[in-house]
């Protein structure tokens, strides 16, 4: 049986006829289609790690090589390529050798090696457009780099929104509630765009928003007992919502985060409970590093080479490992002292060679540091500290801030990591998608604007709240929904609302003060997700919707408030149409507005329940779950 027969795995992952692009190049279809498949099917055993019949098959270049017994794929001629005839009915050999793929999935293929050149597939593949053209603002390049996406793809752009739906997704996104009615009805009023990003923006609440964002993307959710852990009264928080009250320059407060200094400086003050809330595990520091510093996970490099990413190297996992691996908690304080002695270390690779772990970055560059030779044992002693007095005693050369030093100067992945999550948590995709994971797998849908955008962050200093500027005021943000492929970014993505949006919004609508921790608390333990990359409604959040003690009393709370003012008009139309008001921003359709009435007359008998219903029926649904 010829050696291309290895390739069965390959497409047992179906394609559907609609999600093949008509006329797209070899590199899209590559990037989006074909590439996925192979990666989740076929690399285990013909990729990186292992090679069966010397065939590859994780680049356009090594499936075009071939292996050991001849090429799998002619250019263009799909007909005269093994890859492709191996699928058809009664072929033989026949792949995969169990299963007949659907016309949809070998079109898919067949798509692909048609659109394939006869030029070597390198420049088709690994190309990346240079920053050469200069735009005057984020928003001209976002418009610009965008809109030339649509021209290519043949799509047509969502219409805008409009000003009272902008307005609601802006607060939600900014201040992390929907408006009350009385700052909608005034922005709608005077529509000044511009004018209330930046109100919002130097605003209290854009600070605790962010907070809750990159508490989030830093150290994951907490819902146990309570949901703010120690990481409130650690000071982390107050950190975090300092740095972007301030505007503080983003590679300044990850290189605080990364060394963890004990002084009592106000900008630094919580920073390091990054590394102490992960009790000594210098892997699970070096797992929550790396997205920050490199935009992607580096998880899979443990044991061997990244498996898919032929960049990230097993050295580069326990390098990053090293950088930390001084560092112990302090008991009785949140303080993460460092040793000047020891943590050197040697991993080992699948071939069971033992190597040593170089603190190496994946920017290429390598940490000096002098290894003792031979049987010399390293001798501790107070001349190798700062102060040898003090209480949490730091070494004059500390290795984790070394570490710090290089990953937040000249590192352009620092950038690139905070623009593509910034992108993807406002408008609900990353231009590298997941957005942890900027790697040679998962290709930018415009890899122009990602460089343009982190370039000048860069340039602009680090400036966070220049980025979040940049895309609110785009096109992009302003868009409707769209049926188009999510990549093209013609139309906004539905993101469902964080616990503390929902928390908030719930008692905004009823008229009640946005803040209580207790209710936001239990919310988050009920619904923990934070911007999913697949949305999936649980029993327990319908649960809770449904009929919890916790929403049983928030209800309960606006009974002598919004229900009563309700209950009190004089017909069912005017109480739909100001419950509608309250919950969506808008007034209901007539559709809407005969059933809503329907349902009030239905119980006049019980009014005051009936309106309570209705409010319930309103807040729990998909419209208000989910950002406009």
């Amino acid at each position: 049986m010829p050696r291309y027969a290895l390739i069965a795995p390959i497409f047992c992952l179906s394609l559907t006829a609609a999600s093949v692009s008509r006329g797209a190049d070899a590199a899209s279809l590559w990037s989006g289609k074909v590439r996925r498949i192979l990666d989740e099917n076929c690399v285990k055993c013909h990729g990186v790690l292992e090679q069966k019949g010397g065939l590859e098959l994780d680049t356009p270049e090594m499936v075009i090589k071939g292996g050991e017994d001849g090429a799998v794929v002619t250019p263009g001629k799909p007909e005269e390529s093994a890859l492709f005839t191996s699928l058809e009915k009664g072929a033989d050999p026949h792949m995969p050798p169990k299963k007949q793929l659907s016309d949809a999935d070998r079109a898919a293929v067949k798509e692909w090696i048609s659109a394939l050149p006869a030029t070597p597939v390198a420049a088709v593949e690994k190309a990346q457009p240079k920053v050469a053209r200069q735009f005057a603002s984020g928003e001209e390049a976002i418009a610009t780099l965008i809109a030339e996406g649509w021209s290519r793809a043949g799509v047509k752009p969502a219409a805008a929104v409009t000003d009272a739906v902008w307005c609601r997704r802006v607060y939600l996104d900014l201040a992390g509630r929907i408006p009350t009615q009385a700052e909608l009805a005034a922005f709608v009023a005077a529509p000044q765009r511009d004018a209330l990003i930046d109100k919002l923006l130097e605003a209290p609440e854009y600070a605790v928003r962010m907070r809750e964002l990159w508490d989030h993307f830093l150290m994951g959710r907490l819902t146990r007992g309570n949901p703010d852990g120690r990481r409130k009264g650690s000071g982390w928080w107050t950190f975090l919502e300092k740095a972007f009250k301030d505007n503080r320059p983003w590679n300044e407060v990850v290189y605080d985060v990364l060394c963890a200094k004990p002084d009592k400086a106000p900008d630094r003050k919580g920073a390091s409970w990054f590394l102490f809330e992960r009790k000594n595990d210098h892997q699970k520091i070096a797992e929550a590093v790396a997205p920050v510093v490199y935009g992607t996970k580096i998880d899979c490099a443990q044991c061997h080479d990244h498996p898919l990413a032929r960049e990230i190297k097993q050295a580069h996992y326990w390098g990053l490992v090293a950088a930390f691996n001084r560092s112990k908690n302090v008991d009785a304080s949140t303080a993460v002292a460092e040793s000047a002695v020891g943590g050197f270390m040697n991993f080992t690779n699948l071939k069971k060679e033992s190597q040593p772990a170089v603190v190496t970055l994946l920017t290429g560059r390598t940490l000096p540091e002098v290894w003792p030779g031979g049987e010399t044992k390293e001798k501790d002693g107070p001349e190798l500290y700062e102060d040898p007095k003090a209480p949490v005693r730091m070494p004059k050369y500390s290795r984790r801030e070394a570490f710090a030093e290089a990953a937040t100067q000249d590192n352009p992945l620092l950038a690139r990591a905070f623009v593509n999550r910034m992108w993807a948590a406002l408008i609900g995709r990353g231009i590298v998608n997941p957005p942890d994971e900027i790697n040679e797998r998962n290709t930018p849908s415009h890899p122009e604007l990602l460089e343009w955008l982190a370039q000048d962050f860069a340039s602009h200093n680090y400036d966070t709240r220049r980025v979040v500027r940049e895309i609110v005021r785009s096109r992009v943000y302003a868009l409707g929904a769209s049926d188009a492929a999510p990549e093209l970014f013609a139309g906004m993505k539905e993101r469902p609302l964080t616990a503390e949006q929902l928390a908030r919004s719930w008692r905004i609508a009823l008229a009640l003060p946005p803040e209580d921790d207790e209710f936001r608390r239990q919310v988050i333990t009920a619904m923990p997700d934070v911007l999913p990359k697949e949305y999936n409604a649980t029993f327990q959040q319908a649960q809770f919707l449904s009929g919890s003690p916790t929403m049983n009393a928030l209800l309960q709370s606006a009974q002598g408030g919004i229900i009563s003012k309700l209950t009190a008009l004089p017909d069912a139309t005017s109480r739909v149409r100001d419950a509608f008001q309250a919950v969506y921003g808008r007034v209901p359709d007539a559709d809407e507005a005969a059933q809503a009435a329907a349902f009030v007359n239905a119980n006049a008998d019980h009014p005051s329940q009936a309106t309570r219903d209705l409010l319930w029926a309103l807040l729990t649904s998909a419209e208000f779950l989910a950002v406009p």
